[in-house]
């Protein structure tokens, strides 16, 4: 099997490839994320939450920081998501600390790219993907063609294909080689974070590669027998059962088709949409396998993202500011990439969780 085919650059735009170009990142304000824990800690409890304003860091380094300041194991902190490293991002982070008469002096934890903004106990620690949602700022510098931008960010508000982010994959597709040496038995990974930053990738480029086909066969919103939907609040799915309505449901965004997270047990779509899928991974079909040997279970993931809360502003002459709103697990990559060419995403990328 060749690597080749597995070029994020190939996955087809639902709106056809953009004309014009923009850079992003150039100062780490340019692209500002704030986490949505979606709940409020209660009060109380051994765990500290901490919510960190980081300008430029590496969240695992500011993880390991804290560790160090508190002089705990670095097991005993925990966080909700990785986020950029190029960019300034309001992040929860939590801390075991079950001495409740005092807690630590945060300001000498702070620094010039560190900011401690709140401090709050909870009776349960923070998990991986405990959030609601990421809210963006991004700004757009030296756009070209900002008439296409416009019309462009328009039509993305309807939507836009779900792709895990090139940063998934790693610089270059390292993580997806990795992943096939990992499968073929050519790489033995024993660091856990490592070997599932690899497998992780797999499986995210055999998701994308049914979202291209659905894009390329132009069946992205159109219902299939035996489809498996998804709604727009929720990860509950339900198999396509020939109720009438649900093609004008998913045209208005309240229900999605879903592609698989592949792993173990059989796809949740039946029929035709089956053999579509199917079809879709036969290239990949090597990695397919090697996932189900893995143990991972299958899953459904929304093929179609529907950004929240767009706002559009021209703060200059070419130069722009979207911001917007993603649950978890989403890229705010995969939507800028349906607005035009990011010219130096590629290079960020390296620097990047």
């Amino acid at each position: 099997m060749t690597l080749l085919k597995a070029d994020p650059e190939q996955l087809p735009w639902l709106y056809e490839k953009p004309q014009g170009s923009a850079r992003i990142r150039v100062q780490p304000e340019d692209f500002c994320v704030t986490e949505e824990l979606g709940f409020e800690p209660c009060g109380e409890g051994e765990h500290l939450f901490l919510q960190i304003r980081k300008t430029g860091e590496n969240t695992d380094w500011v993880a390991r920081q804290l560790a160090k300041f508190c002089a705990i194991d670095p097991r005993h902190v925990t966080y909700a998501g990785k986020k950029d490293r190029h960019a300034i991002t309001d992040q929860w982070f939590c801390v075991h600390w079950p001495i409740a008469s005092r807690e630590p002096a945060w300001s000498l934890f702070e620094s010039d790219s560190i900011k401690v903004l709140r401090s709050i106990r909870h009776q349960r620690k923070l998990k991986l993907g405990t959030l609601k949602a990421n809210h963006f700022s991004i700004r757009l510098r030296d756009v070209t063609h900002p008439d296409e931008l416009e019309r462009r960010l328009g039509l993305i508000a309807s939507g836009v294909p779900n792709y895990f982010g090139e940063q998934r994959f790693g610089h270059a597709g390292g993580n997806l080689l990795k992943g096939d040496a990992l499968i073929s038995g050519a790489l033995k990974e024993r660091q856990r974070h490592k070997r599932g930053l690899y497998i992780s990738a797999l499986r995210s480029w055999l998701f994308n590669s049914v979202v291209a086909g659905r894009i390329r066969q132009e069946l992205w919103d159109r219902l299939l027998p035996g489809d498996v939907l998804m709604q727009r609040e929720g990860q509950s799915c339900f198999v396509e059962d020939g109720s009438a309505g649900l093609s004008d449901r998913i045209r208005a965004g309240e229900l999605h088709l879903t592609a698989p997270m592949w792993g173990r047990g059989d796809l949740m779509t039946q029929g035709v949409a089956a053999d579509l899928e199917r079809s879709l991974i036969s290239d990949w079909q090597a990695w397919a396998d090697g996932l189900v040997q893995l143990g991972l279970n299958q899953e459904r993931r929304a093929i179609k993202l529907i950004p929240g809360d767009m706002k559009v502003s021209a703060e200059k002459d070419r130069q722009w500011v979207v911001s917007f709103s993603l649950g978890t697990g989403s890229f705010a990559t995969s939507v800028l990439r349906e607005v035009c060419h990011l010219e130096n995403e590629q290079q960020i990328h390296t620097l990047t969780d």
